[in-house]
């Protein structure tokens, strides 16, 4: 897989999890210790999406 279509990926992850939290967030009932981890997981991509981004420096 290349680069790009790796970044590709994870942001199109990322967005399918942002859409998550929006749904779970529109319930009155939703789960906290859902919603959290769907937060942690959309931090996680981002994490990965920047060390893809900035080249790293040796």
């Amino acid at each position: 897989m290349s680069l790009a279509s790796h970044l590709e990926e994870l942001q199109r992850k990322h967005g399918d999890i942002e859409r998550e939290i929006d749904q779970a967030l529109a319930h009155p009932s939703y789960d906290d210790l859902e919603l959290a981890r769907l937060k942690r997981r959309k931090l996680a991509l981002k994490d990965q999406m920047e060390k893809l981004r900035v080249p790293t420096r040796h």
